[in-house]
């Protein structure tokens, strides 16, 4: 039986008014180069995407999103049905606690904008893992490992993908990326520059080599990642 991957890709956008939101620099390269290389495997593909320029892959299931909320959405309708899942996207953190409805005109030299917390889509899925495999990025500034690892624990994953987004040469907006991968099972792994593709590549090969073999038991259970959202403030 074929396996179902579920990757999600791209940025999101939380918007303060009309025209102006929060965001990052995210391409979506990866996650769907990650959605590419799975379909090459055989497997059966859908990709929630946040709002990228790139275009679609052929035989893959396409789902558009704007919003970390919508992502959040999307993925939970969908995970259920996937054997993995490889939150690739670079979900928003934070959002403007309310969203105005007309463009804010310019006024005081400086504005503080409430914000909340947005969902933790990857921490909700690790509380619902059942027997999946789940793998999430970490992008970092500085060495990603321990981040990676920390990651792994705390959310119940699989498999963490770790990058240094500082680096001009790779990550957000390149179409190469130098990574870490950190699994349960094994040694952190070390990997070169390389294109985008080759390393979706590597990702998709070893989620296949866990799909096929059992799967050790799951870390406890993590308090600290509430559903419900906190608030904090963002200063312009």
């Amino acid at each position: 039986m074929r396996p179902s991957f579920l990757v999600t890709a791209g940025p999101t956008r939380e918007h303060l008014d009309p025209v102006r939101f929060l965001s990052n620099p995210s391409t979506g390269r990866m996650g769907f180069a990650l959605a590419r290389a799975a379909r090459d495997a055989g497997a059966r593909v859908t990709l929630v995407a946040g709002p990228v320029s790139l275009r679609p892959p052929a035989g893959v299931g396409l789902v558009r999103v704007r919003s970390a909320e919508e992502m959040r959405r999307e993925v939970m309708r969908r995970y259920r049905d996937a054997d993995v899942v490889i939150m690739a996207a670079a979900v928003s953190d934070y959002r403007p606690r309310r969203r105005l409805g007309r463009k804010m005109k310019k006024g005081a030299p400086s504005l503080a904008v409430p914000m909340v917390r947005t969902a933790d889509i990857l921490a909700g899925l690790g509380r619902r893992k059942g027997g999946r495999i789940l793998v999430g990025f970490a992008a970092e500034t500085g060495d990603p490992a321990a981040g990676a690892r920390r990651k792994l624990r705390e959310k119940n994953l699989d498999l963490v993908v770790g990058n240094d987004v500082s680096r001009g040469d790779a990550g957000f907006g390149s179409d190469r990326n130098r990574a870490v991968l950190v699994s349960r099972d094994g040694p952190v792994g070390r990997l070169p520059l390389m294109r985008k593709e080759r390393l979706a590549a590597i990702i998709v090969r070893r989620c296949l080599a866990m799909v096929r073999r059992p799967q050790p038991r799951t870390f406890r259970q993590p308090r600290r990642y509430p559903d419900k959202p906190s608030t904090s403030s963002f200063k312009l």
